[in-house]
């Protein structure tokens, strides 16, 4: 278990920083993304509500109009007035369950208090259908003409508030995107890429080392199988044991191959998992012990065959 700890750290803390950098971006860059659109969509209702002040204000006139020269409809002309005060009401302190913020920026807030007036006059003055047959038409034009113009500067106000954030925004998105840029590109160039060599240079040390150690174990491994054969064929009991001594003695070195190959693949084990050991093939293997003559034996004969 301490060894895999150590190996992912060793090599995938890396990869796992550029996975949760992207992650976090992303995040980020979705976050910023919904929070204009959202923006957007309650300027966009900020000004269809500004826009439509100046609608009901001519449609009241329009009202008032036909209540003074033909078939007068009072409930229509209370509806006109209660909306065009409620609504500007909503626009100056806002409104959370149809989304309208309230009303901070001191510019719009001046030409809200010059509106004050002239819809305060146009509530008062049609308050009751008695107060109707007062009204001259030239009072109620002036009035309703400057509430449309003053209510006009107001939307235009609201339009490049809205324009002027969503300009702020979209420069906020590009240095985000520039900032991802980078920081996908250093990590590319610092990160991905050493690894990257790292594990390509380590491919190439362990296919050598594979390559070396394979033919050092295949030419003991020849060497046995001569020994073997020579052994079947020989009938003294001397030269059997002098051949034994030669088995052994390639065991001993192929045991020696196989543990230096063991020891290299675990020194090199940064992308693979700990190899097992070939010598456990042979640690089973009963290893006789017979007496080695020192003196060699001089009959002419073939006793080993080396590859």
């Amino acid at each position: 278990m301490k060894r895999i700890k150590e190996w992912f750290g060793r090599h995938f803390r890396a990869y796992y920083l550029l996975v949760v950098s992207i992650i976090v971006i992303t995040i980020i860059i979705q976050s910023v993304t919904q929070y204009s659109l959202e923006k957007q969509r309650k300027s966009a209702k900020v000004i269809n509500i500004a826009g439509q002040q100046r609608l009901l204000a001519q449609q009241l006139f329009t009202e008032f109009y036909n209540c003074k020269y033909m078939d007068c409809n009072f409930g229509e002309v209370k509806v006109l007035v209660s909306k065009l005060m409620h609504r500007n009401q909503q626009l100056q302190e806002g409104n959370a369950a149809l989304g309208i913020p309230t009303l901070e920026e001191a510019d719009i807030a001046v030409n809200f208090d010059r509106l004050h007036p002239y819809i305060q006059w146009l509530n008062a003055k049609f308050s009751g259908l008695d107060n109707l047959d007062k009204l001259r038409e030239t009072d109620v034009k002036y009035r309703v003409t400057h509430f449309v113009g003053i209510m006009g500067e107001i939307t235009n106000q609201f339009q490049q508030q809205a324009e002027e954030d969503l300009k702020s925004t979209r420069i906020l998105e590009l240095e985000l995107a520039i900032f991802s840029l980078l920081i996908l590109l250093f990590e590319i160039f610092f990160i991905v890429n050493p690894i990257i060599n790292k594990i390509v240079d380590q491919k190439r040390r362990l296919g050598s080392l594979a390559w070396h150690h394979f033919h050092a174990f295949k030419s003991h491994m020849k060497n046995i199988m001569d020994l073997q054969f020579v052994l079947k064929i020989e009938k003294k009991t001397e030269r059997r044991d002098e051949i034994m001594n030669f088995i052994a003695e390639e065991l001993e070195e192929l045991r020696s191959v196989s543990n230096n190959m063991s020891k290299a693949f675990e020194e090199n084990r940064g992308t693979l998992t700990k190899a097992p050991s070939i010598s456990a093939m042979f640690t089973k293997v009963p290893k006789k012990k017979v007496k080695v003559k020192k003196t060699p034996i001089r009959d002419g004969k073939v006793h080993f065959v080396e590859s």
